[in-house]
């Protein structure tokens, strides 16, 4: 007797279905998981949105810093240059209109962190020495020094931001923030940081009416979580 062969063919196998890929952070929107997930003792990520009234509020907090920032910076800044009242005025039109668009394309297309693009006290000892570098030259008016002082600056902020780009996309500056411990960062924001005391205080005390308040109101604002958890 012959054995009978059985030909039995195998099941077709499943196709494998590919991982989904990361979600782009640039484009992404809505709440992808929550923050407790994360990080603890963090209320937002980069892909949660709060409500409007909540976002109104930060939002609200955020332009009174940088409104504070950008106003001393001009006050300090544009006398030395020549400018009047007027170029004062057109200088902090000019750096709100530009933070505003700034934050807005970082907010579209660049980190979506949650922060306000505001002009950098950073540059402000290198606009000193500009200003300082011009003030030997010979000008027909205070008008004529103060547009070539502000060409000046910003063509050397436009060069300079294209350096900041390069270490941007490079990633040179995220290895070498490796290095820059508290111990190194700390001594530096606060020397920054209490140079400027001189120079805003008697700018607040100029005009009380609306410094004071814009001082009381940035204190609430810093100190708003202590005060939530205290009363309720």
């Amino acid at each position: 007797m012959g054995e009978t062969t059985h030909n039995h063919q195998p099941p077709p196998t499943a196709p494998v279905v590919p991982p989904p890929p990361p979600p782009n952070l640039a484009v992404s929107r809505g709440p992808t998981w929550t923050p407790a997930e994360q990080l603890l003792q963090l209320q937002y990520c980069i892909h949660s949105n709060p409500s409007w009234h909540k976002t109104c509020l930060l939002a609200f907090q955020h332009y009174i810093v940088m409104l504070g920032t950008i106003v001393l910076i001009a006050s300090t800044l544009v006398p030395q240059m020549g400018g009047d009242h007027g170029d004062k005025a057109r200088v902090i039109q000019t750096l709100l209109f530009m933070s505003g668009v700034n934050t807005l394309l970082q907010t579209l297309i660049g980190t979506r962190l949650p922060t306000v693009m505001s002009a950098s006290v950073a540059f402000s000892l290198p606009v000193l020495s500009i200003i300082r570098d011009l003030s030997d030259e010979n000008f027909n008016d205070d008008h004529e020094r103060f547009s070539k002082t502000i060409r000046t600056i910003q063509g050397s902020l436009i060069v300079s931001s294209f350096v900041n780009i390069l270490l941007g996309y490079s990633q040179v500056w995220g290895h070498l923030t490796r290095y820059f411990s508290p111990v190194v960062v700390v001594p530096v924001v606060s020397v920054v940081g209490l140079g400027l005391f001189m120079r805003g205080f008697p700018q607040l005390a100029k005009c009380v009416e609306i410094g004071l308040p814009m001082f009381i109101l940035l204190v609430i604002c810093q100190v708003r979580r202590i005060l939530w958890t205290s009363f309720f």
